[in-house]
C-alpha cells in the first residue's frame, strides 16, 4: 500500500509530530500498528528466499515513477526497506565467507578453522559447533540463501546477547561470532523448523565462551577523595553496561506472537533488568534467559547447553531469586510489559533539556526527585539527591566558573525502552557542538496536570549514537 511520508505506513493515519526529535524516522502511528507490520513481514507468504527477495526488489523498481510525490516517497522507502534487507544479507553472506582467513586490521591473519579453537573455550568444539547427523535432514541451502536465514534472526540474537553480557558492543562482536561459526556448519542445520534453536546454542556457548574468558562482578562504587557524592549507600557499579537503542527494537511483535516475540521485548532490556542479570553466574544466568525471557521447554534448554533437564530446573530455582534479590525494592521479577511515554513524561524530559540548554541549574533540579541518583558508567562517578546533583552539575554549567564546560543541546531519544537524551557541547571558542553523552532517564508517575520527575539518570559515553540513528557532531 502506498502512501504519504506523513501518514502511518500500516493504517494510513497522521503520523505523530516528532517535537523535535533526530535519528530514524518511525513510519508507523503506534506499536500496534509496528506489530502488525511484522506480523505480515513475517507471514508464511512473505518474501523468502533471496532469489524471491531480488525478484521482488526488481518488480518494484521497475514499478517505480516519481508522481504523485508523495506515493512515488512511499514506495522508494518501501523499495529501500527491501534493498536494506538485500544488503545485509550479502553483508552477512560477504563477511561469513571471508571469516575463515581474513586479514584483520592489525595485518595479523584470523584463522577461525576448528582445529585453532582457543583451548580457554568452556564448552567442547561439539556444542558450540554440532556434530553432522544428516540422517532425514533437508538438502543445505545455497550460501545466499544460508546469509539470509542466518540474517533473520539477526536482531533476536543480538538481544540475547546484550542480555548476557550488558554491553552493545559486545553484544554486536557475539553475534557475529555465531553466524561465523553457523556458517563453517552450515551443512549441519536440520531445517528452517529447527535453525532458531540451533543458533540459540552457539549463541550462548558463545556468550559462556567469552564470559569465561573475561570474568567480571558486579560491585559498588566508592567514595572518591574531595567529592561529594550525597549520603546514601553507594549504588550497584557495572562499568561493562551499555544502552540499547530503541529504534533496533522497532520490529517487536505483539505478545501473543509466540516465543520469537517474547524474545525481544522491550520489558527484558531494562537497564534494572539487565544489570540485576550481571550477579547471576553465567551458566544460571543463561538459563535464566531461555526459559523465563526466549521462552523454550526445560528440556530443550538442557539441550542447549548440555546440562540434564533436572540439572536446568535446578539452576532455573537458584537463578530467580537471586535475580529477585538484585531489583529495586517494589519490583517484582514478572516485569511488567511496556508502555508507550505519557504526556506527563515527556513533558518532564523536554523540561530538563530545555533547562540543559538554557543553564537554568534551578529548572533543572526542580525536575529531580529528592533522592535521584545520578551515574556514569564505566566512570567511577555516582551521585545522589537532588542537591547533590546540582551541586556537582552546577560547575559545569555556570559560566561564572571556571570548570564551565561549554553550551549544551539535548536530541531527545529512547534506549532500554525509556525516554533519554543525546548531549552535545559545543566548547567556548568553538562553533560545532560535539556529542559528549547519552543520558537514559528514569522518569517517576506524574499526572498531565502534575508532571512527574527524573528519578535517574544514567549518563554513558557517546560512541553509540550511531546506532542510535544519531550525528556525532551538530
Amino acid at each position: 500500500m502506498s502512501v504519504p511520508d506523513d501518514t502511518c505506513a500500516a493504517c494510513g493515519r497522521p503520523l505523530p509530530p516528532r517535537a523535535g526529535r533526530r535519528g530514524r524516522t518511525s513510519v508507523y502511528c503506534s506499536a500496534a500498528c509496528r506489530q502488525r507490520a511484522y506480523r505480515e513481514r513475517s507471514a508464511p507468504g512473505a518474501v523468502g528466499s533471496v532469489r524471491e527477495l531480488i525478484s521482488d526488489v526488481a518488480e518494484r523498481a521497475g514499478r517505480l515513477t516519481p508522481q504523485p510525490p508523495g506515493t512515488f516517497y512511499a514506495e522508494v522507502t518501501e523499495l529501500s526497506s527491501s534493498v536494506g534487507r538485500l544488503r545485509r544479507i550479502a553483508r552477512t553472506a560477504r563477511d561469513a565467507a571471508e571469516g575463515g582467513t581474513q586479514a584483520r586490521t592489525d595485518g595479523t591473519q584470523e584463522n577461525v578453522s576448528q582445529e585453532n579453537v582457543s583451548p580457554e573455550n568452556v564448552t567442547p568444539p561439539p556444542v558450540t559447533n554440532p556434530p553432522p547427523d544428516t540422517s532425514g535432514a533437508p538438502e543445505a541451502p545455497d550460501d545466499a540463501d544460508f546469509a539470509g536465514l542466518m540474517e533473520t534472526y539477526r536482531r533476536e540474537l543480538q538481544v540475547h546477547c546484550y542480555r548476557m553480557t550488558g554491553s552493545y558492543d559486545e553484544s554486536e562482536d557475539l553475534v557475529q561470532e555465531t553466524f561465523l561459526k553457523a556458517w563453517r556448519r552450515r551443512e549441519t542445520y536440520e531445517g528452517r523448523a529447527a535453525v532458531r534453536a540451533w543458533l540459540y546454542r552457539i549463541a550462548t556457548n558463545t556468550c559462556l565462551d567469552h564470559l569465561r574468558r573475561h570474568s567480571r562482578t558486579p560491585a559498588r562504587y566508592e567514595r572518591l577523595p574531595g567529592m561529594t557524592h550525597g549520603d546514601a549507600e553507594p549504588p550497584v557499579r557495572v562499568t561493562w553496561l551499555q544502552p540499547y537503542p530503541d529504534e533496533l527494537l522497532a520490529d517487536v511483535p505483539a505478545a501473543d506472537a509466540g516465543p520469537e516475540a517474547l524474545a525481544v521485548a522491550r520489558e527484558t532490556v531494562d537497564l534494572v533488568f539487565v544489570t540485576a542479570l550481571q550477579h547471576l553466574p553465567p551458566r544460571q544466568r543463561a538459563v535464566l534467559v531461555l526459559r523465563d525471557v526466549v521462552g523454550l521447554p526445560a528440556a530443550q534448554t538442557a539441550g542447549l547447553l548440555d546440562l540434564s533437564t533436572a540439572a536446568v530446573n535446578s539452576a532455573l530455582q537458584r537463578a530467580r531469586p537471586a535475580l529477585r534479590a538484585h531489583l529495586p525494592a517494589g519490583k517484582r521479577a514478572e516485569w511488567a510489559p511496556p508502555t508507550p511515554p505519557t504526556s506527563a513524561e515527556l513533558a518532564v524530559v523536554e523540561r530538563y533539556r530545555e533547562a540543559a540548554e538554557r543553564l537554568d541549574m534551578a529548572a533543572m533540579a526542580a525536575v529531580l526527585t529528592e533522592d535521584a541518583k545520578l551515574t556514569m558508567p564505566p566512570n567511577p562517578f555516582w551521585f545522589v539527591g537532588r542537591q547533590t546533583i546540582a551541586d556537582f552539575v552546577a560547575q559545569s554549567l555556570d559560566p561564572a566558573l571556571p570548570a564551565f564546560f561549554g553550551d549544551w543541546r539535548h536530541v531527545p531519544t529512547r534506549a532500554n525502552g525509556r525516554p533519554a537524551v543525546a548531549g552535545y557541547v559545543r566548547r567556548p571558542g568553538t562553533t560545532v557542538y560535539r556529542a559528549q553523552t547519552l543520558e537514559v532517564l528514569r522518569v517517576t508517575g506524574g499526572t498531565a496536570r502534575a508532571g512527574g520527575r527524573i528519578a535517574e539518570i544514567t549518563t554513558f559515553e557517546p560512541h553509540l549514537l550511531p546506532a542510535f540513528g544519531l550525528p556525532m557532531t551538530l
